[in-house]
């Protein structure tokens, strides 16, 4: 017996989002969004948030973030010259850790055409050894929760 594919998330379910227009370069042979490139829509959704609500300097900040696990699920292609509106919400904070979940909304389209997540353990700068949140930072993602239900 197999297991019901899980159905796209809609942009109701999501707290923020971050809109990147996709690049030629982006496409691959087969004239969609390679996987690896969604990836990357995630991470600069994700970071963007954090510098834009003080939590995050790519320069100074003494706490960073390092992906320890991520996972993409594909519902539908995405192709160049289509507007990437990058949903993110958080489903879970930690002492040190952060689940962020993500969607990929295509230009004006309600039903996620990828979704996933990926954890952050967030470590001193210095040491690279696992450091409790900083309040900003606890602060900014706490705005990021939503149901997901």
């Amino acid at each position: 017996m197999s297991t019901p594919r899980p159905k796209p998330d809609t942009r109701s379910q999501y707290a923020v989002f971050h809109t990147l227009q996709t690049r030629w370069m982006d496409n691959d042979v087969y004239g969609h969004v390679n996987n690896v490139v969604y990836y990357s829509y995630f991470d600069t959704a994700v970071n963007q948030y954090l510098i834009a609500e003080g939590a995050l300097d790519l320069v100074h900040s003494d706490v960073v973030g390092l992906v320890v696990e991520t996972q993409c699920r594909y519902f539908s292609s995405v192709a160049f010259p289509d507007l990437v509106h990058v949903g993110v919400r958080v489903a879970h904070i930690g002492n040190s850790s952060v689940r962020y979940e993500l969607a990929i909304f295509k230009n004006d389209e309600q039903s996620a055409s990828a979704q996933g997540h990926f954890v952050h353990v967030y470590v001193d700068r210095a040491s690279n050894r696992p450091a409790p949140l900083p309040a900003v930072f606890r602060s900014a993602v706490e705005k990021l929760r939503v149901n997901a239900d």
